[in-house]
């Protein structure tokens, strides 16, 4: 059997207030193959995002393992999270996190800016990824430019373009309607299956859950449960795909077809734009990923940010029966 890409033992992340240990997550185990689309899904404050943030690398645990394409993150110290970050990791974000005054292409380009790739390289590997999800139309655009559904389109190439390991989505499809959350789900699954691409979303509806090859069932910090869902995953897809009225490439037109300098909402005449700058940024250990990670971060999945005074546990070695 293949080698699981992830793996995560007996992880705690436990933080004080006052006297009090609270438990964010309280002994967790489990791992994810290579190519395999998991779902982590429970209600807020379950856990869920705490650990979506411990497997980036964006948290570090008060005791247990995380081994991410064999390493162990939880023994790196910050430069080296963000070099891990940079090379193995893509981030899908709830609100897109997108740059407004760049282009699509220079969105999905900018974090190969980061590893010093050349402008003509990151060009080329934007538009390769753009197609993909099906924005061949919408390269040029700006996000004020380009519908909900399709800047997520954005996000998810950009997530690809650095040919990731893996790639976190914390709830993916949160800002959409119903029908562009379908069409969102059904590219992230069929991704994941067509690219063999490992995919972790984290998610508080199980029926988006239930796309997922695997699914995770986390509650008060602890798993409740882990369901093999490659069968009823394959039956949703097709049952999505048989309702589904166009094309993916007219999905991502969503309405009508906008225009650069125009709106999403109304058609202005077709103009050409200038053919997009990308820039070259040298930051030395810039991290941009983590950064819209942490903006989005939710509260109340992150005790920290709930309660005055509660401090991050510092005890060393946790022990369940002193606790």
């Amino acid at each position: 059997m293949e080698k699981p890409v992830i793996q995560v033992k007996d992880l705690y992340k436990i933080y004080m207030i006052g006297t009090n240990k609270v438990r964010a997550l309280n002994g967790v185990d489990f791992s994810i193959r290579k190519g395999e689309f998991c779902c982590i899904v429970g209600t807020s404050g379950s856990g869920k995002s705490t650990l979506l943030n411990m497997m980036a690398g964006l948290e570090k645990p008060t005791k247990g393992q995380i081994i991410i394409a064999g390493e162990h993150i939880e023994k790196k110290n910050e430069s080296q999270l963000v070099n891990f970050r940079q090379a193995h990791v893509g981030f899908i974000f709830q609100s897109y996190n997108l740059m407004q005054n760049m282009t699509a292409i220079e969105n999905v380009a900018m974090p190969l800016t980061f590893q010093g790739v050349s402008k003509a390289e990151r060009e080329a590997r934007a538009i390769k990824m753009l197609k993909l999800v099906g924005l061949k139309k919408y390269m040029k655009h700006r996000p004020g430019q380009m519908s909900g559904g399709q800047q997520q389109r954005v996000g998810i190439a950009r997530a690809l373009v650095v040919n990731p390991e893996i790639v976190f989505a914390d709830e993916p499809t949160g800002n959409l309607d119903s029908n562009t959350t379908m069409e969102v789900l059904r590219l992230i699954q069929k991704i994941s299956h067509e690219q063999n691409q490992t995919m972790v979303m984290v998610t508080h509806d199980n029926h988006l859950a239930s796309f997922g090859d695997r699914i995770i069932h986390i509650s008060d910090g602890k798993i409740l449960k882990i369901e093999d869902n490659r069968e009823r995953a394959e039956k949703n897809a097709a049952e999505a795909e048989a309702a589904k009225e166009k094309p993916v490439e007219a999905a991502a037109d969503e309405t009508a077809e906008t225009k650069p300098g125009g709106t999403a909402s109304a058609e202005t005449a077709e103009t050409k734009p200038q053919e997009p700058e990308i820039p070259q940024i040298v930051v030395p250990e810039y991290d941009p990923m983590k950064i819209a990670a942490e903006k989005e971060k939710k509260e109340e999945d992150n005790p920290a940010g709930e309660a005055k005074g509660m401090t991050e546990y510092t005890g060393g070695e946790h022990n369940e029966e002193n606790s």
